[in-house]
Parts: C-alpha cells; structure tokens; sequence
C-alpha cells in the first residue's frame, strides 16, 4: 500500500479539469496527481507547472523532454517516474531506436550529439552532489540556447519534485506506465519494486 491513498478522480472538479492534460501524455490521470488531491491546491499547482514546462517553445521536442525526464528519474532511482517518462516519451514519438538503447545514450548513434548533451545535464543535474560543470554548460551551449536550456532544467526540476514524491509515496504504479516499462526497460531490470501496491 502507498503512504497515502489516491482520491477518486472525481474528488475535486478542477483538479479533474486540468488533469484533462495527462490523457494525451499518458493515456491516464497518474496516481500521482490523485494523491497530491487531498491538498488541492497542490494538484491544481503541479498540473499547471506541468504544462508549462512541457510546453514547446524552442527546439526541445516533446519526445526529448520526456527523455530528459527518463535520465534524470533513471539517476535518482524513481521506478515509478522511469515507467511514466519512456511511456511519455513512446506517446510523443521518440524514434524507436532510442527507446530501444536509451540506456546506452552516450555510445549509440541513434542519438544526436545536441540530444547527448542534453542529457548528459539531465544526469548531471540530477545526481546528488550536483556534477554540472564547465564541461557540461560548454557542451550545452554548443547546441541550445539559454531559452532551451532554461525548458530543459525546468523538465530535470519537476521530476525531481516527483521523484521525491514517488519514491516516498509508493505510488501505486498504473498498468499503463508497467507496459510500457516492462517493453523498453525491463531487459535491463525494471521492475516494479515498491510501487506494486503491496511491497511498501
């Protein structure tokens, strides 16, 4: 069981509204956002952070986004997010061959030198003690501007809010993020863990 059961999606009518987001990017309200709705005005603040940072104004494409999520949730250790962000990332057309080798995105060509750099920030801003660095900010500068890098850091900064949450949480993981995990992460040890609803 998760820390704190999710509410019914029909809890609060304008959490319900706005959560309208997540149909498109998962297929489903996550857990997640369910849970955050015994405080609804932190649901309500989250859905809204969300969509602006997923919000395409560059050339940071929807499907990089969500890979950028996928490093940074895969360096913290969020099962729970890892599963949400490659599914995310499926929904938005990343090219197959990356889904299939996102784990070896630094060697494998079916990933642009612009895209490694990214991330490679993803990972080193998410690592605990922090490892961005003069390198890093070179490499990045070589291929985005400051308005690409701010979209980017906002997607690393939001999963880190929900890869805290998650992973404290438990949340129970939802039947479509386990599909998705299990097609492109599950060859290289993805399971579940605590997010099953009963290893808690």
């Amino acid at each position: 069981m998760p820390l704190v059961n999710p509410l019914s999606p029909d809890h609060d009518p304008q959490t319900k509204e706005l959560a309208e987001f997540f149909n498109e990017t998962l297929g489903f309200c996550p857990n997640s956002v369910l849970t955050m709705q015994h405080r609804p005005a932190i649901s309500k603040a989250f859905i809204n952070l969300n969509k602006a940072v997923m919000a395409n104004e560059g050339r940071v494409t929807s499907a990089l986004k969500r890979m950028i999520a996928w490093v940074s949730s895969n360096a913290t250790g969020c099962r729970y997010c890892q599963a949400h962000a490659i599914r995310a990332a499926e929904r938005y057309g990343a090219k197959q061959e990356q889904l299939d080798n996102i784990w070896e995105y630094r060697t494998h060509n079916a990933f642009s030198e612009a895209e490694k750099a990214a991330l490679d920030f993803a990972l080193a801003a998410s690592q605990v003690p922090n490892t961005v660095n003069a390198y890093i900010k070179e490499e990045l500068h070589k291929h985005w501007n400051d308005g690409e890098i701010v979209e980017m850091m906002g997607v690393i900064s939001l999963f880190g809010y929900l890869n805290r949450w998650n992973d404290s949480m438990g949340t129970d993981i939802e039947d479509g993020a386990v599909e998705s995990a299990e097609k492109y992460l599950g060859e290289v040890g993805w399971q579940k863990g605590k997010h099953d609803g009963s290893k808690y």
